[in-house]
């Protein structure tokens, strides 16, 4: 017979066990908010066949819409909202869908990090279902609102919000990183704004966005996911499925002190996720810094990271990516150059900056400044359009601009008559790229084809010397340096004509919007020796 020690030495054992057994594990359930107040009540329902995770591990709930993870202290767990349920939504108007495990808190960073969190015994998520959606899904995407300041936080109110309220048709949003700029204190005055939106809205994080008194990249986003949750999910709509993922690796020994990449976390759950995912479902993967090299043969992007990823991928016909980063604009097509290995090219959209150049440049009659990026695209967003079938298309919106504004053009106001040819017609086709078709006509006459030229923008290069010239600040900040622009086309000005006026027109041919316009003129004068 034991010795009673024995027994309970045993029993201290088995408990012991069993409670490091429930410290290893977190359970959950996912339930139908009918009343809409947050909270589990006895008649609310669990959902099955909801995915959660911790940002690793991937699981499904059960029949009573329970789940179980394994626990990992200092990750957030979330839900991937279903497409037939609307997520809960915060105070401060953004979607509530995560749930932060820091039962010691995070290290004492600058912006607060994330503070203890008391252990719950079950982690629970509230959904309500909602009507099926029908027709298209209109999105709203903004790349890097990037205020330094509550002066640029009214900027992007003015210039970039409010012409929406209430005019928009959208049901989503995204804001592709630099949610602000390096001031994450910052995050409160954005997010109230931008909820006047009033449809969800889904933030990826951003070199900006980082604490940099971290001393590790695990540490560095801290205060982005105090505020917005996990830096990396997914999110469906009957539509599509959005992948949101952080893409900035922080090396605080190095310079410089980021680049882009994937943690092995991060490979883990695409993995899992994408295995519950069709292979005919439309897949968009957001992140902010692009996947592509904007300087060639610089290594922004980790080329071993990118082909794991494009791995994963390279089965899926019905793949997106959109990136910020670049405070330009531009289309870029991965191919085998870049290690994608799919049927077709894999199609990125580097989205064009709501701040534009940093909110810079000089302001207009209502304060706003200018803040043309430096490939001479006005700042502004996108609109998404994703259909049933997989589909989708794209269009730029220049801020506070009209909806077929997509052709800037520069031309010289007089030439002489009889001149030699030698000066042309500028149009910048915000969303134009290679195989873009740009065609112009003199007085109504016959359609010629432009030229697509590598080189900057007429119009940001003339802010440029007018900047130089000033003997006086011209702006807070002024504008940027123009870099050459990889949607700029070129048609040579005719000096033969009767002098007097001359009406330019310029026609693109959009693969989404279909045919677009911009007309300028020109006058010839004669001169005399």
């Amino acid at each position: 017979m034991p010795h009673a020690s024995s027994v309970l030495l045993s029993a201290l054992l088995a408990l012991v066990a069993t409670d490091v057994a429930a410290q290893a594990s977190v359970v959950g359930i996912v339930f139908d908010d009918a009343n809409g107040n947050g909270q589990r009540e006895a008649r609310e329902r669990g959902i099955a066949g909801v995915k959660v995770s911790n940002g690793r591990e991937l699981a499904i709930t059960d029949a009573q819409g329970r789940y179980t993870l394994p626990m990992r202290e200092g990750s957030t767990l979330f839900v991937v909202k279903p497409p037939q349920y609307a997520t809960a939504t915060g105070a401060n108007g953004l979607p509530l869908f995560w749930h932060h495990l820091f039962p010691q808190g995070s290290p004492a960073l600058r912006f607060g990090g994330i503070a203890a969190t008391t252990p719950a015994s079950s982690y629970d998520f509230a959904l309500r279902a909602r009507p099926a959606s029908k027709g298209d899904l209109e999105m709203l995407v903004f790349g890097d609102p990037q205020p330094k300041n509550r002066t640029d936080v009214g900027y992007y109110e003015r210039d970039i919000v409010q012409p929406l309220v209430g005019r928009h048709a959208a049901r989503l949003g995204i804001s592709l990183g630099d949610i602000v700029n390096d001031d994450l204190s910052l995050y409160p005055d954005v997010n109230r704004v931008t909820a006047q939106l009033g449809v969800p809205w889904l933030h990826v994080p951003g070199n900006h966005d980082l604490d940099f008194d971290a001393t590790r990249d695990e540490d560095a986003l801290l205060g982005f996911r105090n505020v917005f949750g996990p830096d990396s999910y997914a999110w469906e709509e009957p539509q599509a499925s959005f992948i949101v993922l952080d893409d900035v690796v922080y090396q605080p020994a190095k310079k410089p002190s980021y680049v882009g990449g994937l943690r092995e976390d991060q490979f883990a759950f695409l993995q899992a996720y994408l295995a519950t995912v069709p292979k005919t479902r439309r897949v968009v993967i957001s992140a902010h810094i692009p996947f592509f090299e904007p300087v060639p043969g610089v290594e922004s992007f980790r080329r071993a990271d990118r082909e794991r990823l494009f791995a994963l991928l390279q089965d899926r016909q019905n793949v997106l990516l959109l990136s910020a980063h670049t405070h330009n604009q531009r289309h870029y097509h991965h191919d085998a150059s870049t290690g994608w290995h799919g049927a077709q090219p894999l199609h990125e959209y580097n989205v064009g900056a709501t701040c534009g150049a940093f909110w810079s440049g000089v302001k207009d009659a209502k304060g706003i400044p200018d803040t043309m990026m430096s490939d001479g695209t006005p700042n502004g967003f996108a609109w998404a359009t994703f259909r049933a079938d997989g589909s989708y298309s794209l269009r730029y919106q220049v801020a506070r601009g009209a909806k077929d504004d997509a052709i800037g053009l520069h031309a010289p106001k007089v030439l002489r008559r009889g001149a030699w040819p030698a000066f042309g017609v500028f149009a910048n086709v915000y969303m134009g790229d290679a195989d873009s078709r740009v065609e112009y006509r003199i007085d109504g006459g016959d359609w010629k084809p432009m030229k697509r030229v590598d080189q900057p923008d007429p119009v940001l290069l003339a802010e440029n010397v007018a900047d130089d010239a000033a003997d006086a600040l011209r702006g807070f900040d002024r504008a940027p340096e123009a870099d050459p622009s990889t949607h700029l086309w070129r048609g040579t000005l005719p000096t033969d004509l009767a002098a007097g006026e001359h009406r330019i027109e310029v026609r693109a041919f959009d693969r989404w919007q279909g045919e677009q316009r911009a007309q300028t003129r020109y006058r010839l004068d004669d001169a005399t020796e």
